[in-house]
C-alpha cells in the first residue's frame, strides 16, 4: 500500500502544507499553517481524517483551530509541543511521539521523535514508491537542519536526525520540508560532518 502527496504553499513564510492519501481515498493533512480558506478550497470535498502538525511555531499553526472546525478532523502533534499549540489555537491535538502512527486508510505514517528545533518537532514516515518519503517539518532542509537557539538544541537536532534519519534510511528517500524545495538523503548525508563543525 502506498500513499500520494499533494503540495500547497501558502502564507508570507512559504510553508508547505501536504495532503497524503492512500489508495482507498482516506487523507491525511500535515501542517494546517496558514490561509485556511485557500486550503478548504485546494482540498474541495475531500474528507480529511487527521491533521498532523509538526511543531508549535506559529507559522505552522495559523489555520489550525479553522481546519480543525471545518474538517471535524482528529489532530495529532508531538507530545511535547502540545500544551503550546493549544495555548496559541484553542485546540488541542492528541500528543504523538517515537513508536507511535497516524493511520492514512489502511496505511500507516509512522511518527518520529527530532528535538531541537522545538521540544516536540516530529518527522513523518510515508509509503511511497519508490521508496519511503520524510516530511520533516522544519527539522531538515535542503542543506541542513532547522533553525535552533542554543548550542545543546543543535547538537539534539543534529543528534536525531544522523541516527534517526540518516543511519536509518537509503539514500533514495526523498525529505519534503516545512518550507522549500524537497531533497533526498542522498543529497545531504555527505555534509552532515560539515553541518556538525559550523554548529547550524
Amino acid at each position: 500500500m502506498t500513499v500520494s502527496i499533494e503540495t500547497l504553499v501558502v502564507g508570507p513564510l512559504e510553508n508547505n502544507a501536504y495532503l497524503l492519501t492512500d489508495t482507498t481515498g482516506h487523507h491525511v493533512l500535515v501542517d494546517a499553517a496558514d490561509e485556511a480558506d485557500r486550503l478548504l478550497e485546494w482540498i474541495g470535498g475531500r474528507r480529511i481524517d487527521t491533521i498532523v502538525t509538526t511543531h508549535r511555531h506559529r507559522d505552522h499553526i495559523g489555520a489550525l483551530a479553522r481546519m480543525a472546525a471545518a474538517t471535524g478532523a482528529a489532530l495529532r502533534a508531538g507530545a511535547p509541543d502540545v500544551a503550546a499549540i493549544a495555548s496559541r489555537t484553542g485546540v488541542e491535538p492528541t500528543g504523538v511521539w517515537d513508536g507511535d502512527a497516524v493511520a492514512v486508510g489502511a496505511d500507516r505514517l509512522e511518527v518520529i521523535g527530532l528535538v531541537g528545533h522545538t521540544p516536540g518537532s516530529i518527522a513523518l514516515v510515508a509509503p511511497t514508491e519508490p521508496a519511503a518519503t520524510l516530511l520533516t517539518g522544519d527539522s531538515l532542509f535542503p542543506g541542513g537542519v532547522g533553525r535552533t537557539t542554543s548550542p545543546a538544541d543543535f547538537d539534539s537536532l543534529h543528534r536525531d536526525v544522523t541516527t534517526k534519519l540518516f543511519a536509518r534510511f537509503g539514500d533514495e528517500v526523498r525529505v519534503l520540508p516545512g518550507h522549500g524545495a524537497p531533497t533526498t538523503l542522498g543529497a545531504e548525508r555527505p555534509h552532515l560532518d560539515e553541518w556538525r563543525v559550523r554548529g547550524w
